[in-house]
């Protein structure tokens, strides 16, 4: 059946029509706002993967250059792997919706968000989570929605409802606001320096903007919507009952144990028991049984932490930090390089600096353009102990990349004050929980090791959440298991001025703004302890930079001047090169970039 429908956001129409397209798939929606036009299916199988204990959810995010009017670029003249775009737009429709299918659904399920067009304006990731959300709510798979997705940006004291590209780049403010009808799923963006007040005003303004598009997907549903299918009953409950006889006295136990490679040895033995108890009645029956374990574990941690004492998995009150650890300059070759260790959690954050010959090429649908800033974050297996192959980076190292180069780049010098391209890589050598925010912390140190003139530290912390029904409590630098076993992952970064970048992730269906308030405010208080603890360490930039790194000048010139400098031929700026032993290079607007591994060299071409 056809539909089409419409509702006006941020004085444009966003559309909706289905019908005709993809009609195979469980369900598709095209949704489309200004110009730019996105269409998501939804596909589910009717048969659980019970070899799986988690949810096999699938999403791609994938940008058709045709869209914007473009063929690829490079030698094969087609798109190739996901672009950085694709892999974290991926990311920001799969966490909203991933927490909103029923306990027990194991049904292998894809989501694919299709860019049919790219209007240059406005972008198509908030159109895919929307689309998701309207797919999923018309289909017959269960889904526990519809939510929707508003973006905010904020420009001279004044709050933008869904942002243009254009407007971006003078906004302080980019923040992706996800809700259902009464709470929030997911946030994600970058800021300058905003106080926890004016977040929590730019979430206020989304929830109503949301409303009007979770009205427009209930009268989709309500001419569309299908019954939905019954979640598959669990194989084999009695397997369920013979391992919690057997496992469950001893569970305490176990997460009293506050070290956590010695945890997780007891946690295996403790499989390895029950397992051989069994093997004969249930065979092949491995991973069930290590689920069901690990929902025993979870629930006794989860007790534990709501009980009066309020003790931790690792033994730490509710507002505690682990131990806290900083070293700087510590590779003699790099440009500048940190170690931050908090608790088993350790990053090390390599500087390199270089010239605009290293800049990054982007092309992506809104045109191309060039990066000077980034920052890589590496896991290799080692970090957790762990034996599998290495291979390229994947949608975690490329998401949590991302959110801490957002948190770092608000703090970094304009181009005309350090005329540098910077990388910064993050290999995470330890892990127990906030890597991405010890990227952020290692980061900070670096830079200021390496003599970037940044404009303060900048500081990471994730906050925790454990809540049954209506009581709950924050948890303050979660653990890994504490992640893994909690209902929230909140990382918040920022100076002592404000925060520069937020995410939050859920694991239930949505959060009260009570609840995301109390958690900035805890935020805040952290962010502030380990601010002190890396000041004392290393408060400021150093005044040089390391002896290896380029010395690089830039001047800006009137562009009349341009072909003095070059002369005929090129043949001026050649014996300049060839007398300073400089390199030179010369951009349309006026700039001119002199660069050498000698700052006497580099003085000679400035003269």
């Amino acid at each position: 059946m056809r539909y089409k429908d419409k509702v006006e956001i941020g004085g444009r129409k966003l559309s909706f029509r289905t019908g005709g397209l993809a009609k195979q798939a469980d369900a598709s929606v095209v949704v489309q706002y200004g110009d730019t036009l996105v269409i998501v299916s939804a596909v589910s199988s009717h048969d659980a993967c019970e070899e799986k204990y988690f949810f096999p959810l699938t999403v791609n995010y994938i940008e058709r250059t045709y869209a914007a009017g473009k063929i690829p670029g490079g030698f094969f003249k087609r798109e190739g792997r996901p672009r950085e775009k694709e892999v974290i737009s991926s990311r920001m429709i799969d966490r909203p919706i991933r927490p909103l299918f029923p306990d027990g659904y194991l049904c292998e399920t894809q989501i694919v968000s299709l860019v049919l067009s790219a209007d240059q304006e406005n972008d198509s990731d908030i159109l895919g989570i929307i689309g998701a959300s309207a797919a999923l709510t018309i289909s017959d798979i269960p889904f526990d929605g519809p939510i929707a997705a508003v973006r905010i940006g904020y420009i001279d004291g004044e709050y933008i409802i869904n942002p243009t590209f254009s407007q971006l780049e003078e906004s302080r403010l980019d923040l992706v606001v996800v809700s259902k009808k009464d709470s929030i799923v997911m946030l994600e963006g970058g800021c300058f320096e905003l106080s926890e007040a004016e977040i929590m005003k730019a979430i206020e303004i989304a929830l109503p903007v949301a409303q009007d598009i979770i009205a427009l997907q209930e009268r989709l549903r309500q001419q569309l919507g299908e019954t939905k299918r019954a979640v598959p009953s669990p194989a084999h409950p009695e397997l369920e009952q013979a391992v919690i006889r057997l496992a469950e006295g001893k569970i305490a136990g176990i997460n009293q144990i506050q070290n956590r490679v010695k945890r997780g040895e007891a946690t295996k033995a403790l499989f390895e028991t029950v397992y051989k108890e069994i093997e004969q009645q249930y065979p092949e029956s491995e991973l069930r049984i290590k689920g069901i374990i690990d929902e025993l574990r979870k629930k006794h941690m989860r007790q534990q932490v709501l009980a009066a004492g309020n003790v931790r998995i690792d033994g730490r009150g509710l507002k505690d930090i682990r131990a806290i650890d900083c070293e700087v300059g510590i590779l003699p070759r790099v440009h500048g390089s940190a170690i931050f260790t908090r608790g088993q959690t350790q990053s090390l954050c390599t500087i390199t600096l270089g010239t605009t010959t290293d800049q990054q090429r982007v092309e992506d649908l809104e045109g191309q353009s060039v990066k000077t800033f980034m920052l890589h974050y590496n896991f290799p297996p080692f970090s957790v102990g762990e034996v599998r192959p290495m291979r390229g980076p994947g949608r975690r190292e490329i998401g949590h990349g991302a959110l801490a180069e957002k948190a770092m780049e608000t703090v970094l010098p304009i181009e005309e004050r350090f005329p540098y391209t910077i990388r910064i890589v993050s290999d995470i050598l330890e892990s127990n929980g906030s890597s991405s925010m010890a990227t952020v912390c290692g980061s900070s140190l670096a830079l200021m090791d390496a003599g970037v003139p940044v404009k303060t530290s900048v500081a990471g912390i994730s906050i925790g959440l454990v809540k049954e029904g209506e009581r709950y409590v924050l948890l303050s630098d979660i653990a890994g298991e504490e992640d893994h076993y909690g209902d929230m992952d909140f990382k918040i970064a920022g100076t002592k001025e404000g925060i520069t970048a937020i995410q939050l992730d859920t694991k239930i269906s949505g959060l009260s703004m009570k609840i995301i308030e109390e958690a900035l405010a805890r935020a805040n208080e952290g962010r502030y302890h380990i601010l002190d603890i890396m000041d004392s360490t290393l408060k400021e930039a150093r005044a040089t930079l390391s002896d290896y790194a380029p010395k690089v000048i830039m001047i800006i010139v009137p562009k009349e001047k341009i072909g003095e400098i070059i002369g005929p031929g090129g043949k001026t700026i050649r014996r300049l090169i060839e007398e300073t032993g400089a390199e030179i290079e010369i951009s349309d607007d006026g700039k001119v970039s002199i660069i050498s591994s000698s700052m006497e060299s580099v003085e000679d071409a400035q003269a």
